[in-house]
């Protein structure tokens, strides 16, 4: 896995992860709101498959 994930797009992810799974711990959001651990999980790990599928690539090459 080679990271496509970097940068604002991290700490974007992590908070709309965080916060939507937040909702549903807290406020009783709805279930599809634990989306969220997607969005956690490929912040933690710089890598989204669906990046790779369609060819983006948000982390700075040095």
């Amino acid at each position: 896995m080679k990271s496509n994930v970097g940068g604002i797009d991290k700490i974007l992810r992590l908070v709309a992860g965080a916060a939507l799974v937040a909702w549903v711990l807290f406020f009783n959001g709805p279930v599809w709101a634990w989306v969220g651990v997607v969005a956690i999980a490929t912040s933690l790990l710089n890598f989204c498959p669906a990046y790779t599928i369609l060819g983006i690539n948000t982390c700075k090459t040095k």
